[in-house]
């Protein structure tokens, strides 16, 4: 059974723009190739096509595509190297032969010897979680040690120099907290979901974070 089409009004609640904005982009999506289905006042069901049409890179964008898939393969999260990997190939597979080799052979580089992030958790369930919009329970200790049980909405993983770090709101302090990977202890699925809350709740937080001072 094929999910109901979704209005072009809930998408820009969802993503906090105008209408005009997800008009624009649906028409910059199909004119790119992707094949969504419906129309105004009707709503709109994307139709998934896995076949990625010719790409028109020029050379420094095939630099900047290179640059950042070796940085996500820096991270020190395997899932993204994976996919990192695995974006690579795809869109090289699309390259007239000329960018393909411009791609595997970039002359920007990262060089890190050593990942920037050390994951000792496996973070697939957080991951999930932010997708389907559903609530987890943290065992978590703070900065001295203490260990204490949390549920909480997820809403980002934000990658920074040498942690990960997962934006949400805490049910227990009922506000917006940072809870730093490293000292997650334990991840357990719930059956409470906050759909379809994430995208404004996060943006709220980050003008929250932008606005603090520095």
């Amino acid at each position: 059974m094929l999910p109901s089409p979704v209005t072009a009004n809930r998408l820009a609640t969802e993503m906090s723009v105008s209408l005009r904005t997800i008009y624009r982009d649906i028409d910059s999506l199909r004119a790119a190739g992707a094949r969504i289905e419906g129309e105004r006042g009707y709503g709109y069901q994307l139709t998934e096509d896995y076949a990625l049409p010719p790409q028109t890179l020029n050379r420094i964008e095939i630099e900047a595509l290179a640059l950042g898939l070796g940085e996500i393969k820096c991270i020190g999260d395997k899932t993204l190297a994976d996919a990192a990997a695995s974006v690579l190939a795809k869109i090289a597979a699309t390259l007239p032969g000329e960018r393909e080799q411009q791609l595997f052979h970039a002359i920007s580089k990262i060089y890190r010897p050593q990942a920037r992030i050390t994951l000792e958790l496996d973070i697939k369930a957080i991951r999930h979680a932010c997708w389907i919009e559903q609530a987890l329970r943290l065992e978590y200790a703070d900065g001295n040690g203490d260990l204490s049980s949390r549920i909480v909405y997820p809403l980002s993983l934000m990658y920074t120099e040498h942690t990960l770090t997962i934006l949400a709101w805490c049910c227990k302090r009922e506000n917006f907290r940072m809870f730093r990977a490293d000292r997650i202890k334990s991840v357990e699925s719930t059956d409470i979901s906050f759909r379809p809350r994430r995208v404004t709740m996060l943006n709220t937080y980050l003008k929250i974070l932008a606005e603090s001072p520095q």
